[in-house]
């Protein structure tokens, strides 16, 4: 259909967009949000990550609904223009869903950038800095020694760096199997303690420490539910172990005592999944709050704003983190690497193993090989979706909400989640 918006200046040739469409698929049984921008030109389009997976339904509609319009019809190349319309638009801007649906425009844009060049977009960024991303990946179990049996086995696989993830008690823990209804004479006997929590872990690291060689770096994510107090106690219990990071310590809604928790802090802090904007990562980044930035690229606008906060982060001394768990799509993760291998400031890069049918689904996702991370050398990202195997895989409502309502103290109090 023809554009109600016009191209605001010349260009220098006639390829134009000529559909956006949001798909959803779930070959993991996460719901992954990918769009796809069609072109004028045969064969030529782009994909790019968009996962909320806890909202996905609202991600999806914005695009159809709304984004598909301001681009049809406009060229391609203005990847600057396109995004920072697709922005100002809706009057009220900002937040996860219009973040998502534009990165995910940002990130098929850059996509076709690449094809058209006949280039991987890590070299449109400058090129490789470094030859791969290290990694690292999760291990978690009911007890310490289960988490470090899993830990064993993930340093013979090629590993260097482990975050470890132990059951606590209630059904709120994160990162490990739940052990619900250790309260039995509180309000709520499924409740999650941070005292306990705080006592516990420690441990875990201690008993990690001396069964583990001494050069795996290993990290730990406290999930967003410490106060500013609790979280300097942990950090400083946690000094001996020497960790490569500790992640999330605050909420939010509290990030504004980060400077002062990482001033205290003997451990370095990882903070910015729960970014939903470039302008909340740079503050986080320019008020020295954070020593890694672990910002979701498909959460603050895409590849180009990563690549600002990527450049920021280099300039104050900081690491890069990307987020990339499973509700990350192959997409996402390849921007991420693209990201990684260009960019100075990079540290780490979240590992995650993706299914034979996410392969399936999007030939060309990118494999670890004994921890680390190679961007594809084709155009663009590399990477295809095949719709009729996307089609296979339907995406459910997140089990998140659910969860989420059960993530309580012994009081009964909801817990950050």
């Amino acid at each position: 259909m023809p554009s109600t918006f016009d191209q605001p200046w010349p260009v220098r040739d006639d390829v134009r967009i000529s559909a956006v469409q949001a798909i959803v698929t779930a070959p993991q049984g996460i719901p992954l949000v990918v769009v796809k921008i069609d072109t004028t030109e045969p064969g030529l389009y782009g994909l790019g990550c968009a996962t909320f997976t806890q909202r996905w339904k609202a991600v999806q509609t914005f695009i159809d609904e709304h984004l598909a319009r301001l681009l049809v019809g406009r060229y391609p190349g203005d990847i600057g223009d396109l995004t920072r319309l697709a922005g100002f638009s809706g009057y009220w801007r900002g937040g996860p869903v219009t973040n998502n649906a534009i990165s995910g425009i940002d990130q098929a844009l850059w996509d076709i950038a690449g094809k058209r060049a006949g280039m991987p977009v890590y070299e449109l960024l400058g090129g490789k800095v470094r030859a791969a991303a290290d990694t690292y990946i999760h291990a978690s179990g009911h007890t310490i020694e289960e988490t470090l049996e899993h830990a064993h086995k993930l340093v013979a696989q090629g590993w260097r760096h482990i975050r470890l993830q132990m059951s606590t008690p209630g059904g709120g823990g994160y990162g490990a199997p739940r052990v619900p209804t250790l309260y039995p004479d509180a309000p709520y006997h499924n409740g999650w303690s941070a005292r306990d929590y705080l006592r516990a872990t420690p441990e875990l690291f201690a008993e990690a420490r001396q069964a583990l060689p001494d050069n795996i770096e290993l990290l730990h994510d406290v999930h967003s539910r410490l106060t500013p107090k609790e979280a300097v106690l942990l950090a400083r219990s946690l000094e001996p172990y020497g960790l490569f990071f500790l992640e999330d310590v605050l909420p939010p809604e509290h990030w504004d005592r980060l400077p002062e928790v990482r001033a205290a802090s003997p451990v370095p802090l990882a903070v910015g999944e729960l970014t939903t904007s470039m302008g909340d990562a740079v503050r986080l980044v320019r008020d020295l709050g954070v020593d890694f930035i672990r910002s979701h690229v498909s959460d603050i606008g895409g590849l180009t704003p990563a690549r600002k906060l990527a450049d920021l982060a280099e300039l104050c001394g900081v690491r890069t983190a990307w987020h990339g768990p499973g509700d990350t799509s192959p997409i996402g993760a390849a921007a991420n690497v693209a990201l990684d291998v260009s960019s100075v400031a990079f540290g780490i890069q979240e590992g995650h193993l993706y299914n034979e049918a996410t392969h399936e689904v999007f030939p060309g996702t990118l494999r670890i090989e004994d921890g680390w991370l190679r961007p594809n050398e084709a155009p663009g990202w590399g990477i295809d979706v095949d719709l009729e195997a996307a089609a296979r895989y339907s995406a459910q409502l997140s089990g998140h909400d659910e969860w989420a309502a059960g993530v309580r103290r012994p009081d009964g109090a909801l817990e950050a989640p």
